[in-house]
């Protein structure tokens, strides 16, 4: 009886022991919009490269882009904002189509930005960015289409885009 309690016994051990780790997304096909939210306080859904999901601005730590309608001059056009405190977008291109878009990503293995911006401004359905983050992380972005629109009197914008996160710090990008 204490010789199978004690094979009971490690056979717990080594089971709760043993944990699974979930490796972290970094890359996907998302998309978030501007629609603002209201609890106590405003806030917006944003999108977080090294947590891999949409985040409130509000969140610690929170997204690193938004996507912002620019009204200025009607009908408005859509950026991304980042809330790091210093130029994090560089556009690599504008593309014909959805293939080129695609296959300028896709061959994009490292690149050398020699100006950054404060938004990317304006995005379009195919297009390539280079995102920084406060981090000196980086994220190559496609966008693949956007919305930019009045709905029910508000203005409305979205973007759908496609991601690769580095994490190590570096301007190269992992393969498929």
């Amino acid at each position: 009886m204490k010789r199978a309690f004690h094979i009971l016994l490690v056979i717990i051990i080594a089971i709760s022991s043993c944990t699974k780790v979930e490796k972290k997304r970094t890359s996907g096909i998302d998309t978030i919009d501007n629609i603002v939210h209201q609890t106590t306080t405003y806030f917006q859904y944003g999108f977080s490269f090294s947590q891999a999901k949409s985040v409130s601005n509000l969140a610690n730590p929170g997204s690193d882009i938004i996507v912002y309608v620019n009204v200025d001059n009607l009908p408005g056009r859509l950026t991304f904002q980042a809330n790091n405190l210093k130029p994090s977008f560089f556009k690599l291109g504008d593309y014909a189509d959805e293939a080129a878009a695609k296959a300028a990503f896709d061959n994009l293995k490292t690149v050398s930005v020699s100006q950054w911006t404060d938004m990317a401004d304006p995005i379009n359905a195919n297009q390539v960015w280079i995102y920084r983050s406060g981090s000196d992380t980086y994220t190559k972005i496609r966008t693949i289409s956007t919305v930019n629109e009045t709905r029910q009197g508000v203005i409305y914008g979205e973007c759908t885009f496609q991601w690769v996160y580095q994490p190590d710090g570096s301007l190269t990008f992992p393969g498929k």
